[in-house]
């Protein structure tokens, strides 16, 4: 029986969804917390579900949000979960539902789409690519160098703070590459899904101001922390201190590096703990983790959210998207069709983007590259002499030289998980 798509209803598609977690073993079945977690999730976003049968054998769910580019908050969509059942699989219902996704994520206004990859390569089929490496640290909290921020007692977090800890998360310190979900129970279902959740932090009356959350499985750790927001470096320092004085009875911690300091300065002996420690239960040191992309879903509004002060650079931009034949062959008439074709780019204080029928025929110089690669370039994940030398793109080497400098960017972090 040929497939049929359809938006996701809560009432009567929930037990196939779960079925389809538990075969894929994203959540245990009879773990009532998950259960709710997931459910919590759902109600999260948009999702639309591929049926065979009458049942529903994939899903594939998208959060609206933001992105920050440099100083400048663009309009994103995380495609946030793709799940095929084990017999639902090579009939293109993810493949099918995640173009969906993404052609309504562009007609809704999103710039730019992001998502969290199983492995390197599937989804470059619609035009995404590779995003920065996060480097995650484990250190012994105890040999943090923060004797000069002063402590405070922090209170104890749980599920019946997740939604203050959600708008905590949403409010944290902007930096290059931040993506923030706009789902309001979005902590509420991570808390379900964390195996052990532990939490602390720091209020203002009824608000959360800052905190860190995560798994702490076992009495000396390690704490692995999967959510840390702050408003201020301030309380970034604060948490790092709160984190030394739990270093008497928590061996390690893990956690990605924030986007606004570099963490190895900060521990004592960072080198002699790492040798000391090798191959142990508390092993330290810092390991480099790529497991996210992006692609830009409107090139104008991307373009235009760049602020350069030096010598203006101007070239015509041909960007093809494979995500446009797919687009062809979908059931629905999606008014987005792409991102593909000619642009003109003009980086300067006032940056700007615009479709033109042909590139090249005033004299401007002519960059060719995919759609992902250009998303790469864009968000400074990787330069332009960089990303030629593997031939993501082609351009004159005088414009790939200009590009290394007007699109000089701190390393894009998303600063949570998704």
């Amino acid at each position: 029986m040929a497939a049929t798509f359809r938006p996701f209803d809560a009432e009567v598609d929930t037990a196939d969804v779960v079925r389809i977690w538990h075969e894929t073993r994203w959540i245990d079945s009879d773990n009532e917390g998950q259960r709710r977690a997931l459910e919590a999730f759902l109600g999260g976003g948009a999702a639309e579900v591929g049926v065979i049968d009458g049942a529903a054998e994939c899903l594939v769910h998208r959060t609206p949000g933001t992105i920050d580019y440099d100083q400048t908050t663009l309009p994103a969509s995380v495609i946030s979960a793709v799940t095929t059942s084990h017999v639902g699989r090579r009939q293109r219902l993810a493949s099918t539902l995640t173009t969906s996704a993404l052609a309504r994520a562009a007609e809704d206004g999103a710039a730019v789409g992001l998502l969290g990859m199983f492995e390197q390569g599937f989804y470059d089929r619609f035009g995404f690519a590779t995003g920065a490496p996060m480097l995650i640290a484990t250190f012994d909290p105890e040999s943090l160098r923060v004797d000069h921020v002063p402590y405070r007692p922090p209170v104890r977090l749980g599920l019946d703070d997740a939604r203050a800890m959600g708008d905590a998360m949403r409010r944290r310190l902007p930096h290059h590459g931040r993506v923030t979900l706009e789902a309001v129970d979005l902590m509420a279902a991570e808390w379900g899904f964390i195996e052990q959740p532990f939490a602390l932090g720091y209020r203002e009356g009824d608000r959360i101001t800052h905190f860190v959350a995560g798994s702490l499985k076992e009495e000396n750790g390690p704490f692995e922390i999967q959510c840390c927001s702050y408003e201020t470096g301030d309380q970034l320092l604060e948490l790092l201190r709160l984190l030394h004085e739990l270093g008497d009875q928590v061996h390690s911690v893990e956690m990605t590096e924030p986007p606004h300091l570099q963490l190895h300065p900060l521990i004592e002996a960072p080198n002699r703990q790492r040798s000391r420690s090798r191959r142990g239960a508390h092993e330290t040191g810092t390991k480099a983790a790529t497991w996210w992309q992006l692609r830009i879903l409107d090139v104008a509004v991307a373009a235009s959210a760049r602020r350069w002060v030096g010598p203006p650079v101007e070239f015509d931009l041909v960007v093809s998207d494979p995500l446009e034949a797919m687009l062809q062959d979908a059931a629905d008439d999606f008014a987005w069709t792409g991102t593909g074709g000619s642009y003109r780019i003009r980086i300067a204080e006032a940056s700007s983007g615009e479709r033109i029928a042909e590139a090249g025929t005033d004299g401007r110089p002519v960059m060719r590259c995919s759609i992902g690669s250009f998303s790469r370039l864009w968000f400074g994940v990787q330069p332009a002499t960089s990303l030629a030398l593997t031939a993501e793109v082609s351009a004159p080497v005088s414009l790939l030289d200009q590009l290394d400098a007007a699109l000089l960017l701190p390393r894009p972090q998303p600063g949570q998980f998704f």
